[in-house]
């Protein structure tokens, strides 16, 4: 009978760590992430079976064992996820979610259904219903990368410079470099979207510029 018990408890923490992976990675496979449905689910089955073999397994002193070491691997896990691209770093949105979603998988295996529920809720609010407004923020504060390449003139890169201030961009200057008869100018430029839209509107249509990245 007591075996009984237990098997329908563990069946039970495992349906509902499956269900719960499934809802947060039916919004990342939506969005077309690195880590998506399936990926979610086998972390948060993962976290709940290996938090209820740390109780089963662990001794009385020590019964968090196995289970505390679940965010190291989880943290392998989401570092893999995240990639740098030209002085922008995308995943760590996806990262944090299975660091969330492992989380999430250790509640139910301990038995913190509540808990459990409560931050599932909490994680989908958090990743659709406060993505508008994180683009109404990109939209009034957006930050660009900008490199441009041109015939190298005195003080030629301090006109760009001058630019950016025209069209109330903050522009703070990076690697710049002359080869030859040209010279290469980086920016890292902060400002409302449309006011980006106008600065790259008219680069493109300088006849000055021989190379331009943005």
């Amino acid at each position: 009978m007591e075996i009984s018990r237990f098997l329908t408890d563990d069946i039970v923490r495992i349906l509902i760590a499956l269900l719960v992976g499934a809802i947060v990675g039916a919004e990342r496979e939506y969005r077309s992430k690195s880590a998506g449905l399936r990926t979610m689910i086998l972390v948060s089955l993962g976290s709940c079976l290996f938090t209820i073999l740390s109780v089963r397994i662990g001794m009385p002193a020590s019964a968090d064992r196995i289970a505390a070491n679940i965010i190291t691997g989880i943290g392998f896990l989401g570092a893999g996820v995240i990639f740098k691209d030209d002085n922008r770093v995308s995943g760590i949105t996806t990262a944090t979610t299975i660091w969330m979603v492992a989380a999430l998988g250790m509640a139910i295996g301990s038995g913190h259904f509540q808990a459990a529920m409560v931050g599932t809720a909490a994680v989908i609010i958090v990743l659709i219903f406060l993505s508008p407004m994180q683009t109404v923020i990109e939209r009034l504060n957006r930050s660009r990368s900008y490199r441009i390449v041109s015939p190298y003139q005195h003080e030629t890169l301090k006109k760009y410079e001058h630019l950016f201030k025209k069209y109330k961009l903050k522009a703070d200057r990076g690697k710049q470099s002359r080869s030859g008869n040209t010279i290469t100018g980086n920016w890292q430029v902060h400002g409302p979207e449309k006011a980006h839209e106008k600065m790259i509107h008219h680069l493109l249509n300088d006849p000055d510029i021989i190379e331009f990245d943005f």
